[in-house]
Formats: structure tokens, sequence, C-alpha cells
């Protein structure tokens, strides 16, 4: 708490904001990302057991190397935005997008924001990541995700520009801005989501339910859209359907 209040006190609200939120991506996407693709070289034994599909469906060194580019240019997109927001926000003298305070948010605002952040999430991402498997955004946009039938973790940030912005970034940052949460419970929400998506695409069965929902959803493309499941059951396309 008072190490919270010494860094509040000693730095600028959107300097905290963006260094931040991007030692928040950094520790709980790409690291994790790049422990469970160094499985296969460390613990093969283990990584086999695991491994959700066979190792003919596994994604070669090749496309690998492609999938690191390309997230590490979405990467610099998201980063890019981010500092682009503070920038115009700070010269427009409007307030931090969250609320930047020498005290730490209550059990009960913390709580409340993050479960609420979580269903608006899952409404962003179904209705958005639904829209783009409409065959004219598919073949353009959403196509680009789906090169892995079967996904490796980094795969989950492997998406063309627009997609990262409306299905990967809004969808996690709106909520808690809406909210007007505090900047803990922002960073808490985006690295419990950032973990998850990179373990769900991991290709791993260490979510069991969800890793397999979504590995299912790259596999056959036209069902589990959503990443809890509510929507998906709701709309019933949490069962395979024949292709429309």
């Amino acid at each position: 708490m008072e190490a919270w209040t010494n860094i509040v006190e000693s730095y600028a609200p959107r300097s905290i904001e963006f260094i931040g939120t991007l030692l928040v991506q950094l520790l709980t996407f790409w690291l994790p990302s790049l422990y469970y693709l160094s499985l296969d070289a460390l613990f093969p034994s283990f990584s086999q057991r695991h491994k959700i599909q066979p190792a003919l469906k596994q994604p070669t060194g090749k496309d690998i190397r492609h999938c690191v580019a390309v997230v590490a240019k979405n990467q610099l997109l998201s980063t890019a935005l981010h500092f682009l927001l503070i920038t115009a926000t700070t010269y427009a003298g409007l307030p931090s997008s969250y609320r930047i305070e020498t005290t730490l948010p209550t059990l009960l605002e913390f709580t409340r924001d993050f479960i609420i952040s979580l269903l608006l999430r899952e409404a962003l991402f179904y209705y958005s990541h639904r829209f783009l498997h409409r065959p004219y955004f598919y073949v353009r946009i959403h196509k680009q995700h789906h090169r892995f039938t079967a996904p490796i973790a980094l795969a989950a940030q492997y998406a063309h520009p627009i997609e990262q912005i409306f299905a990967n970034i809004l969808p996690i940052t709106l909520p808690p801005q809406i909210l007007k949460s505090h900047i803990f419970t922002f960073w808490a929400f985006l690295g419990y989501e950032l973990f998850g998506t990179a373990t769900v695409h991991s290709g791993y069965d260490f979510l069991r339910g969800q890793a397999r929902m979504h590995d299912l959803h790259h596999e056959k493309f036209n069902l589990n859209y959503g990443s809890m499941g509510v929507l998906d059951w709701v709309h019933g396309t949490d069962r395979l359907r024949k292709r429309e």
C-alpha cells in the first residue's frame, strides 16, 4: 500500500498508466506465451501429453516465426494507440481513462468492477467476433487469425490490425473505462484476460473446457465465438452446425 502511494505521488498519472499497462502486457501475455512455446523443447513428453491436437496439425517453425513477427507488430500498434490516447487527452485537458489514486480500490469495488467488466467483455467480444465471421469480413480480415487451425498461445493476437483494435483491444479496455475503474482494477482485469487468452490459444488442455472449446473453434470455425460460453449457449453457437 505504501509502495503504491509513493508511486502515485512520485510520477505523473499518465506515465503510471502507460508504463504499468505495458508491463502487464509483457508479464501476462508475452512471458506465458513464450513459456508455452518452449514446452516442446524443455519438456517434450509433458508437452505431448497435454497437446489437444495431433502433431501433424501443429504449426511449423516458419509459421511460428511469422506469428511472432505479426504479434509484435500488433503489440506496437496497441502501445502506439495507447500513447496517442494519453497524449490527446492530456492536450485536451481531459482526465485519465482510469482512476489513479493514492489509495487502492476496496474489495467490494474491485469485485464489482471486475465482474461487470467480465460480462461486458464477453458481450463485446462475442458479437464483434461473430460479426467478423460474416463471409465478407472473414475473407478480408478474420481469416488471418484462423491460419492456425491448431493454435499456439501467441496466435491469440495473430490478427489483422482492424481485428486487433475492435475484437482484441476494445472489448478489454472499454469496460473498465466505462466504469471509470481504478487503474489497479484495470490492470488486474487486463492481466486476467491476457493470461487467459494466451492459455486458451496455447493448444494445451490446461484450462480444459475453455481450451478445448476454443481449439474446436479454430478447427471447425462456426461455433464457440465467445470466451465464457454464456452467449454461445444463449445463441445456440455452442454446438457444431452445418456451414451456412
